[in-house]
This record gives C-alpha cells, sequence and structure tokens, in this order.
C-alpha cells in the first residue's frame, strides 16, 4: 500500500492493479491540463480537472477552489472505475503541487491507499515509460464516501487561532505573496495575522522531486517548532499548494496536520478579518 509518494519504477509493474489520475492544470490557462493529457499520457489515466472535478463552486464567500460535495467527488471517483480498496495514483506535470490536492481530497474521504507520483509526468517519460493518447474504457465502481471532517479547519477556526501561540498557520504561497509584496491572483496583498511563510517549492529537489523524509523534517522544523503536528494548518492561495505541505509533512512523518481549505482567498472575502504585510 502506497499512502504517499511512488516512483515511476515502482508504478509501472502496477499499472493493471491501480487507478492512475491526471492532475495536471495550469492556473493561468484551465483548459491545458485536459488538452495535454489528451495529447499524451500515462496509460490507463483519467483525468481530474481541479476547478470541476476537485472543487465546488465559487460562491461569494469561498475561495477560488472550495472543497467537493463529498458525496459529488465519491461519483466521480467511482464513474473512474475507483472503489475504497484500489489503490490510487495521482500525478501532474512534474511537483505534485495538483496532485497533492487529489491526495488529499481522498483521505478527506476516509481512502489511504492513494500515492503521488513522485516527479510526475516528467519523470515518468525521462524514465522512458510508454504513454497513450487513447482514453480508457472504465468499468464504474462504488466509491462510499466518509468525510473526515477534522482533517479541515474553517475561516472561523482559523481566526480564533490567531495570536494562540499553541497553533502554527503556514502558508504554502511564495514568499513575495506571502509578505504582500505583490498579488497577482487574488484582490488583496498580505498574510494572515501570525502566519509563517513555508513555500511549497521547499519541499523539492531542483528534479522537482520530492526530499527525503530527514530533510523535509529539517526544513519544516522552522516554521513547526514546538507545536505538535496535529496543532499544525496549512494553507496557501486557494487549498491546493497546502496540501503539498500536508503531504510532505506526511513523508517527513509529522502527521495530524490540518487544511485551511479557503485558505487566502476565503479570508479576504470578509474585510474585517485582519491582514498583515511584510515578513
Amino acid at each position: 500500500m502506497h499512502t504517499t509518494l511512488i516512483s515511476p519504477a515502482d508504478l509501472q509493474p502496477q499499472l493493471d492493479a491501480v487507478r492512475v489520475v491526471d492532475c495536471r492544470f495550469d492556473l493561468t490557462k484551465p483548459d491545458a491540463g485536459a488538452a495535454a493529457y489528451a495529447t499524451s499520457h500515462i496509460p490507463g489515466a483519467r483525468y481530474a480537472h481541479l476547478d470541476r472535478d476537485l472543487s465546488s463552486p465559487i460562491t461569494p464567500l469561498t475561495g477560488r477552489h472550495p472543497l467537493p460535495n463529498a458525496d459529488a467527488l465519491g461519483a466521480k471517483l467511482g464513474s473512474w472505475g475507483i472503489d475504497n480498496d484500489v489503490q490510487v495514483v495521482a500525478y501532474d506535470a512534474d511537483n505534485g503541487m495538483f496532485a497533492a490536492r487529489l491526495w488529499w481530497l481522498l483521505r478527506w474521504l476516509g481512502h489511504k491507499r492513494v500515492a503521488v507520483l513522485d516527479g510526475g509526468f516528467k519523470a515518468w517519460q525521462q524514465a522512458g515509460f510508454p504513454v497513450t493518447s487513447a482514453v480508457p474504457i472504465t468499468s464504474p465502481k462504488q466509491f462510499r464516501a466518509a468525510p473526515q471532517e477534522a482533517a479541515w479547519v474553517s475561516a472561523t477556526d482559523v481566526a480564533a487561532r490567531v495570536g494562540d501561540s499553541t497553533w502554527r498557520v503556514i502558508d504554502a504561497r511564495a514568499p513575495e505573496r506571502y509578505r504582500g509584496d505583490i498579488e497577482p491572483i487574488d484582490a488583496v496583498a498580505g498574510h494572515i495575522p501570525g502566519a509563517l511563510n513555508h513555500p511549497f517549492a521547499l519541499n523539492l529537489h531542483t528534479t522537482a522531486q520530492f526530499l527525503s523524509p530527514s530533510e523535509l523534517r529539517t526544513r519544516f522544523a522552522p516554521v513547526i517548532g514546538d507545536a505538535p503536528p496535529n496543532q499544525v494548518i496549512a494553507m496557501c492561495g486557494s487549498g491546493v499548494t497546502a496540501c503539498h505541505n500536508l503531504l510532505a509533512m506526511e513523508v517527513a512523518g509529522l502527521q495530524g496536520a490540518k487544511l485551511y481549505a479557503g485558505s487566502w482567498s476565503e479570508w479576504i472575502r470578509d474585510r474585517s478579518r485582519p491582514v498583515v504585510k511584510g515578513p
């Protein structure tokens, strides 16, 4: 059972026994991932669109990628031939930032047999393994969603912990967005008071593969400090790259951290919530 990462070499001989999901996406070109999938993908892979499949519709009170309805996502997983027993492998182009979203969502629904392909489609191709443009014929299965509500927190929960030194809020956005120097996506720049910055890129080698468990623990130590992992809240712009930090913590043996699902794009919907700029 693979529950965090899997290498291309370990996945290739298991292709017939697992369900692979292609999560490639581009925030600036929402249809680019589907187009890339149509051109070439890992044999047997199904495609998951971040906006349409892995998020629910945006409302005036939500962030940019609200959590999907649990039953709707369960039905979608079933249509891809995923039940509660099968091993799932998610991948994206290379760094895992979108695949980690599906990894977290499946765990939220109670499915632990899910892993991210380390290095993504790029690593698969570099290993010389086959690709195809054929869309697989899928036999639907039944997926029973069992949401783990303790796995995520709301804006109200985060607001209640601002200033509480026993908790850590860790922001996965790039440093310049965290500081509020620039904000290319959301309407307000800055970060939540007390939040600390751990850009998700710090979890990776230059090859876009994850660091070792010991290296990840070292990288997270300055922001987690003496807080227990189950009192860590991961956030980002919209609840996507925060999942990368949650996956990296899991690889590092730092288990139990929670996702602020709405993240920054939800936080700023209410202008009464405090915002700070700077380091």
